[in-house]
Formats: C-alpha cells, structure tokens, sequence
C-alpha cells in the first residue's frame, strides 16, 4: 500500500534557520515530537520508503530541519526531535530558535503531525507545542504511536482520553491511533496530509466493461 505522492518523496535539504529554508511557496507539512516518539520510522513507512528518514537507537540524532520534495509544490519537513537530545547547550538553543522561527514564520506551512507514545500521557513539553500551535492557529494532528505495544483495549482509552483533552482544550487538533511497525493508520494520516496539502489522489479508472463475444456456435443454430 503506498501513495502516489508521498511515495515520491526525496531528500531536498538540511537547514538550521529560516533564512536558509527553500522558496517559501507550496504546501509544507512539519512533522514534529519527541526524540524517542517514533517520528523517523513514521515518516519512512508513510512515504513507503525504508531510510528517506534516518532512524536510530540513540533518540535526538534530527538537530536541522530536513526537508523532503514530493513534487515541486509539496513537501514534507521533519523538525528536530525534542526534549531528550543530548547535545551541546548552546547547540540546542540554536537550533531551537531555528525551529521557533520556522513555526512562526513559514507561510506555506500548513499544518503539523505531533507524534506522542501511545503509551505515556502527553509531557509538558507536548502540551506547550499544543499551546503554541494553538496560538498560531496552526492545525495539528497527533500520532499516538506504537499503538502495536498496547493491547486494544488500552490503545483505544488512550486515544479517548487524549480526543477529550483535545476537544476540550484544543479544538484545533485531532488524534489517531498509529503503528509504524504494523502499519495501521496509514489511510487516516495520508488523508489527513492530503486535506492540508491540497492534494486529490487520482482516481482509478474502471476498465471498460467488454460484451462478451457472440458463441459462434450457437449464432449458426439460430
């Protein structure tokens, strides 16, 4: 299962500020979170390719804006991972200022996947991005990932307790369900891109339906 456009996807280029991003036209879409939340290994079974993001054991390895062409009127953009990198201090509060300034400012940004672990409850520092995007005006829509690791049951409380804040608080945002590793949520989150990116994924065409050939058989009896 793959889609037409963000199968297309390829490595444009790593930036540390706005300043350096590419012409600010198109559709964006950023994909942001926690280093340890899965955000590699969604973008790669998303865009149905195996390493067009790097994945690690070792979580905070993304400190640039990576950005990646669909076609010349799309992209998708991983931001640095947050919260857990360990890095140099003063690394981390450029490339942070980078990142405020992207959010901010980029105007064909046109909405942000949030990858949370399905597992914990949203950390403070999630709630603050929900915060910002919220004051922004930015839409966002949260990836409960390794939705693999939770039985049913919990995996779907998960998600309700998460709707219900959402809903309460951050009419803004929604949320699904998502696994990297089973591949499940796939249809939602692409549907979801495509809304924001503008995009109709073609339809396919039935084929024609054909008369089925006269028996010449029984044409002569009759």
């Amino acid at each position: 299962m793959q889609h037409p456009l963000y199968q297309k996807a390829t490595y444009l280029k790593s930036v540390p500020t706005l300043a350096l991003c590419p012409e600010d036209s198109g559709y964006e879409v950023a994909f942001a979170g926690r280093s340890n939340a899965g955000k590699s290994s969604a973008l790669n079974v998303i865009t149905s390719q195996k390493s067009l993001a790097r994945t690690s054991k070792t979580p905070g390895r993304t400190q640039m804006i990576n950005f990646f062409e669909c076609d010349a009127e799309h992209r998708l953009v991983d931001l640095p991972g947050y919260g857990y990198a360990k890095v140099n201090v003063n690394v981390k509060r450029a490339w942070e200022a980078g990142l405020s300034e992207y959010i901010e400012k980029r105007q064909c940004l046109r909405g942000m996947i949030l990858l949370m672990d399905c597992r914990m409850p949203p950390t403070d520092i999630d709630i603050v991005m929900l915060d910002w995007t919220a004051s922004l005006e930015l839409p966002v829509h949260v990836l409960l990932t390794k939705s693999d690791k939770l039985k049913k049951g919990p995996a779907k409380a998960a998600l309700l307790a998460l709707q219900k804040t959402l809903k309460e608080q951050y009419p803004h945002a929604s949320a699904q369900l998502f696994s990297s590793l089973k591949r499940e949520g796939l249809d939602q989150v692409w549907k979801k891109l495509d809304g924001w990116m503008e995009y109709e994924r073609p339809v396919k065409e039935k084929p024609t339906a054909q008369k089925p050939a006269e028996n010449a058989e029984t044409s002569a009896k009759g």
